[in-house]
């Protein structure tokens, strides 16, 4: 879609039922962030809007599902989760061609854990204190979101938690079958432990799903202060847990080896002092929680699992584009089968480190 596109007058009149206070629109640009949903700044006369919607002509899977987006931070509208306000969700297309919502515009600090990304700005989170308070802000957040009562806050039909992680391993296992371009087998004995390993889920919570900080929006003035969560397409009701796993793969620490560093584009991000370590954000969450973290090891590998295949399925897509004429190559995309044999690498190591014996692999 292209700003030419759209139906300014349909769109003016629906801003102007979900927001009277807006006033008129004044203009409509494209807004850093959000690469699996387009994302669009909404100036108004007073206010500032953001404008989100899958891509044109894409269907709505998981990753592109902005209505569920809406309704969960609609959800969580009042909570102690730091979200933005939302004003409302058109499922019609006929205003800019897909469904879209819309929210209010957060200023502050994106810290991008994923390209692009040009480093931390200058003079910001300069001191340890800083960056120790941004990583308490980050596991604190979390804890106000897994302590939210989702049938309270009208969430309770969101997922379908009994199952959620054998679910979870069988998609991803799925997919794998779907996008590999070559036989694997350190691909398939990650998939067999994690299928051999499936954990209990004694609780089940409101999972954000891509929880980490590049969906964050800091405080420019208080690093410490987190004043939203971003992208919620793949939230549901699941086991807590998952989300801390996943946090666990895209923090870095400054002795990974190699391969660990190499196989998160970003991590380094937090490897500067004051930003704790792994272990000690693990264990703020457990004493904030009550909760039990062991199963952090078997859910970063599983989040782990999605990023390799991620890569393995843009070098697949790139290899049929090229086979079909119909493509150019994309050299980013061509480096993806290495991305997915870095990570499934930190996987094996996770998993043979673990104190499970499943995921072990014995």
């Amino acid at each position: 879609m292209t700003v030419e596109h759209v139906d300014f007058v349909a769109l003016q009149d629906y801003i102007t039922k979900i927001a009277p206070e807006a006033g008129r629109i004044t203009s409509m640009a494209p807004l850093g962030g959000g690469t699996s949903n387009p994302t669009y700044l909404l100036n108004t006369e007073h206010l500032e809007l953001v404008l989100r919607h899958p891509p044109i002509g894409h269907g709505i899977t998981a990753a592109h599902d902005v209505s569920r987006e809406h309704r969960a931070m609609s959800a969580l509208q009042g909570s102690d989760v730091p979200v933005p306000r939302t004003y409302g969700y058109m499922d019609d297309t006929v205003i800019l061609g897909a469904p879209f919502y819309v929210m209010g515009r957060v200023r502050g600090m994106i810290l991008a854990d994923k390209p692009p990304f040009e480093g931390i700005p200058a003079g910001y989170a300069a001191t340890p204190a800083e960056r120790r308070a941004i990583s308490l802000a980050l596991v604190d957040s979390l804890v106000k979101l897994h302590a939210v009562d989702y049938e309270a806050v009208g969430l309770g039909q969101f997922g379908r938690p009994a199952g959620y992680v054998e679910r979870q391993v069988k998609l991803w296992t799925g997919q794998w079958e779907q996008w590999k371009t070559r036989d694997y087998p350190a691909m398939d004995e990650v998939l067999r432990r994690l299928a051999r390993a499936l954990p209990e889920t004694p609780e089940f919570t409101i999972v954000h799903g891509d929880y980490r900080l590049g969906n964050t929006i800091l405080d420019a003035d208080d690093p410490g202060n987190m004043l939203a969560i971003l992208d919620w397409e793949m939230a549901t009701l699941g086991h807590p847990i998952a989300d801390v796993g996943y946090l666990m793969a895209y923090w870095g620490q400054a002795d990974d080896d190699e391969v660990r560093k190499r196989s998160m584009d970003l991590a380094w991000v937090s490897h500067g002092e004051g930003f704790l370590p792994r272990a000690e954000m693990l264990e703020a969450y457990a004493e904030r929680t009550g909760r039990d973290v062991s199963l952090a090891d078997y859910f970063e590998i599983l989040g782990r699992v999605k990023l390799a295949i991620f890569g393995e399925r843009g070098y697949a897509r790139n290899l049929q584009a090229a086979q079909s004429g119909e493509g150019v190559a994309d050299p980013n995309r061509m480096e993806g089968w290495k991305r997915c044999n870095d990570q499934v690498e930190v996987c094996l190591a996770i998993a043979d480190a673990s104190e499970n014996p499943k995921l072990r692999g014995e």
